[in-house]
């Protein structure tokens, strides 16, 4: 059992620049945040510990107040000491207190008393010594003081890069689409081409790059226009030449046959001169065919035309009612609809439904009707069009083929293998769906083709008069 491949994720070229260009204005954004975050910190640090030492060095006056024989640590209090407030003590080298602030502890900030900055789990301390050499002077900065000074500090760096990052993104994006809407031009143009138009892209205002994606179109749409124009004239003209022939071929043998009906004795002749006008007859059929299937490889079907189906079924029906070898009931229902007008070419849509009702005559069960059934699955833009018939069901294996050319099915008729071929090929030109099921839903026999088409305008029922009636049929009558 084969598994089914997860179909690639779809992505436009405007979103991936943005993506990317996006990814490296953050990733540098970031990088150049945290080098600021880091030189920011740094600063802030050295700024702080600059004013722990000239905070220590302002305090030498205060040794030459202190008594030579102190009888105890004093304390220093002071009006409106919080908890950001620098705290400074005042020691004897032999680590004992002579004068501390308020908001300092009663112990020495650190155990051994040497010059220089220590970091404490309360406090960024500052130990220098004083110049009668006597004292040892510790001031000490809150360490939670110095960390939200750091953050704010830090915030005040990086908050600018991080709100800018929107407007970066916003500028970025319409950049661009800016510079990319050329080519989103260029794309609504080359969508707009098909079998119907082949007119050259006119200028765009293209960057370098484009350019020569814009000639090489124009170059392949002029290839495409004269070699679709040339297989058409040839299969028009092929049809027109073999056509004539064929059928004067097949005139004379007839003749000859009535001639040749009173005037020979010859017991196989009028047998063999029947034989040689069904093969003529034959040959007719499968040149017709063939030129069908030609003029619908053709592209003959990718017309941008307006037409209304209903009327072409309509033409479609009665021809078949009166043509041999079937002299079949072609029953058409409408659903409610008078009219219908869809897109393609009308001739190519004659060809298609020509050969379905034409199948369904060849190979189905004679004295049996043809039903014609376009309904409206629940959207009124979405139209059904069923050719249904009795016969035998078919095989699924044949079923999966009858759309490949000369492929049949067990059907005694003679038949050339082509219909369905080129039913497939129109459809697929005017963006309409087929699809053959066999036997038909909730039945063990018969045959249904369906072809789903886009409606243009459904019109409701309503009586036409004879002169709109004639009027409608003139127009949807195929070459």
């Amino acid at each position: 059992m084969m598994t089914a491949v997860p179909a690639a994720p779809r992505w436009t070229l405007a979103a991936r620049i943005v993506a990317w260009v996006l990814a490296v204005v953050l990733g540098c954004l970031l990088l150049l945040g945290a080098l600021v975050a880091g030189f920011t910190r740094y600063e802030v640090t050295e700024r702080l510990d600059n004013s722990l030492q000239e905070v220590a060095e302002r305090l030498e006056f205060v040794i030459s107040a202190i008594g030579a024989a102190p009888r105890g640590d004093d304390v220093a209090r002071l009006p409106q000491v919080g908890p950001r407030t620098l705290a400074y003590q005042i020691a004897t080298p032999d680590g004992r207190l002579v004068l501390r602030s308020q908001n300092a502890p009663d112990h020495p900030f650190v155990p051994l008393l040497q010059p220089g900055f220590y970091d404490r789990p309360r406090f960024r301390v500052y130990v220098v010594q004083a110049t009668d050499g006597g004292h040892y002077i510790l001031v000490g900065e809150p360490t939670f003081h110095r960390r939200e000074a750091v953050r704010r500090a830090t915030l005040i760096s990086i908050l600018p890069m991080v709100v800018f990052l929107p407007c970066v993104w916003l500028l970025v994006r319409w950049v661009v689409r800016r510079a990319l809407r050329p080519l989103t031009d260029l794309q609504v143009e080359i969508r707009a081409r098909g079998g119907g138009n082949l007119t050259p892209i006119p200028p765009l205002n293209l960057p370098d790059e484009l350019l020569p994606i814009h000639a090489a179109l124009n170059s392949l749409l002029d290839r495409l226009k004269k070699a679709l124009s040339t297989e058409r004239a040839f299969a028009a003209n092929a049809a027109h030449e073999l056509r004539n022939p064929i059928g004067a071929l097949l005139a004379q043998a007839q003749m000859l046959r009535e001639q040749m009906h009173d005037r020979t004795h010859e017991p196989g002749a009028p047998r063999r001169l029947a034989g040689m006008i069904a093969q003529i007859r034959r040959l007719g059929r499968m040149t017709e065919k063939l030129l069908q299937l030609s003029r619908a490889a053709s592209g003959a079907a990718i017309a941008d035309d307006r037409f209304d189906l209903i009327a072409v079924l309509h033409v479609l029906a009665d021809e078949f009612q009166d043509t041999p070898p079937a002299f079949r009931e072609v029953v058409v229902t409408c659903d409610g609809m008078d009219s219908l007008i869809v897109r393609g070419d009308i001739d190519a849509a004659g060809i298609l439904f020509r050969n379905l009702i034409e199948n369904a005559a060849n190979h189905g069960t004679p004295g049996t009707p043809i039903t014609v059934a376009l309904s409206r699955p629940g959207h009124v833009d979405i139209i059904h069009v069923d050719i249904i018939n009795d016969c035998p069901a078919l095989p699924p294996a044949i079923l999966r083929r009858l759309t490949e050319p000369f492929v049949r099915g067990d059907s005694p008729s003679d038949g050339s293998g082509l219909g369905l071929a080129i039913v497939a090929s129109i459809a697929g030109q005017m963006g309409a769906g087929l699809d053959i099921a066999s036997p038909l839903p909730d039945h063990d026999r018969g045959f249904r083709a369906r072809i789903t088409l886009a409606a243009h305008q459904p019109v409701p029922a309503a009586r036409p008069g004879p002169a709109a009636r004639a009027l409608r049929v003139a127009t949807a009558q195929p070459s």
